[in-house]
């Protein structure tokens, strides 16, 4: 006989489902929020800071972009105790993800900000303004504007390459998938249902990005 199909044996973990939902979406939240912001700041300093500085983020950015994402968080969980610092793992999760997802953003907005016409900022210290005032306020929102649409993917990106957390025993989706598909041995069911819920973060993360994306930078594009 073969295999049937039963997904109603899924059905008593629902609060064990929302449970991982909710770690996904709250590390996808802490990482995109401190990875932009940090991103800008690194990307400011890649373009315009002192020789030191701007090696110093040259060379962050091309070691985590080219060492395995999940490297980075067994460095972080397993190797930083030996030198006396312990996260928790859903610390070791969190920081694993915002210093890899800084990494991107900061060549993507290094990039916008290149995009930005150099006459802009030469005009505004022709008139006087502080160059942290043009940057902040004339070159930055057009510079985001100019990548968000890369901005986005990195975070869904982010989003998705989460689902290795659970290597540490964070409580992600996928981490509760496994325990699920140990407990009731319906490895297709559950899988098939994880995977559809990535699908669906993934596609409502592009949404909600869009829809916010219209009033954040409307008119700003070049």
């Amino acid at each position: 006989m073969g295999y049937q199909l039963d997904f109603g044996a899924l059905s008593g973990y629902l609060g064990l489902f929302l449970q991982g939902l909710w770690v996904t979406l709250g590390l996808t939240a802490i990482s995109a929020t401190l990875g932009i912001a940090l991103s800008i700041g690194g990307a400011a300093t890649a373009r315009s800071g002192p020789k030191w500085a701007r090696a110093s983020v040259l060379a962050y950015v091309e070691l985590i972009r080219n060492t395995p994402f999940i490297v980075q968080m067994f460095f972080i969980f397993f190797g930083l105790p030996s030198l006396g610092l312990k996260l928790t793992a859903l610390q070791a999760a969190a920081l694993a993800m915002t210093i890899n997802l800084t990494a991107y953003a900061t060549e993507i907005v290094r990039a916008g900000i290149e995009a930005v016409p150099p006459g802009q900022p030469e005009a505004g210290a022709a008139l006087g303004i502080r160059p942290a005032t043009v940057f902040l306020w004339v070159v930055l929102p057009q510079a985001l504007a100019n990548v968000y649409p890369a901005l986005v993917s990195q975070i869904v990106m982010t989003m998705l390459e989460s689902a290795v957390v659970s290597q540490i025993a964070v409580t992600d989706l996928t981490h509760v998938a496994d325990l699920i598909q140990s407990r009731t041995y319906r490895a297709f069911e559950t899988y098939f249902v994880i995977t559809l819920v990535y699908l669906a973060l993934a596609a409502g993360l592009r949404r909600l990005f869009a829809l916010a994306g219209r009033r954040l930078i409307a008119g700003r594009l070049k």
